[in-house]
């Protein structure tokens, strides 16, 4: 988390607490834990048994997700925007409602940056995800993005299950700013 100098602990969390409570960020959240394997190679986003999936701990991440973002009254904008993975679409039933959520066919792009792309591909992709987080949310909701964890030195780099970057997004080509990251852990001890 971005702190100053000049604040405490607690100073700085009220600070993030009450900012996040505002809107206008956007929350990048990795998918709960699934399963240990590998999606098959003949993945097919309309047959789950073709792709690895949540866990039973996975299940319980991303319910606890939810409720402490509620817990938290950090304003969420429906629908959420999830990666078409059903390990995707499953995290975001579970932490905000079977239907509160809206498939986006980019997101399978940067699940791609962890596969093996020339530079001029993966370049592309990251400035289509940069498009994406510089997109401000509805005056006073943040966007909540349930997507990938990203290759370490690329982008925003690694995400732990359920874990969450916080970005403040400037607008259409004016940039944004990572402001937090947090795992689930920390999220659910803020405010406490």
């Amino acid at each position: 988390m971005v702190t100053s100098r000049n604040l405490d602990n607690s100073q700085q969390e009220r600070m993030f607490l009450n900012s996040l409570r505002e809107g206008g960020y956007i929350l990048f959240a990795r998918h709960a834990e699934a399963t240990i394997g590998r999606d098959l190679p003949n993945l097919s986003f309309y047959d789950c048994a073709t792709q690895r999936n949540l866990s039973d701990r996975g299940r319980s991440q991303a319910f606890t997700y939810g409720e402490e973002l509620r817990r938290l009254n950090i304003p969420v904008n429906y629908p959420v925007i999830t990666s078409p993975f059903c390990r995707n679409i499953e995290t975001a039933q579970l932490a905000f409602g079977e239907q509160n959520f809206q498939i986006d066919p980019f997101l399978v792009e940067t699940y791609r940056l962890s596969g093996t792309l020339n530079a001029w591909e993966q370049a592309s992709i990251l400035n289509q995800l940069d498009a994406v987080l510089e997109t401000q949310p509805s005056p006073g909701r943040n966007t909540v993005i349930i997507g990938h964890s990203l290759p370490r030195g690329v982008g925003f780099g690694r995400i732990p299950n359920m874990g969450t970057v916080i970005v403040r997004p400037f607008g259409q080509g004016n940039g944004y700013e990572i402001i937090a990251r947090l795992s689930l852990p920390t999220l659910s001890n803020l405010d406490n």
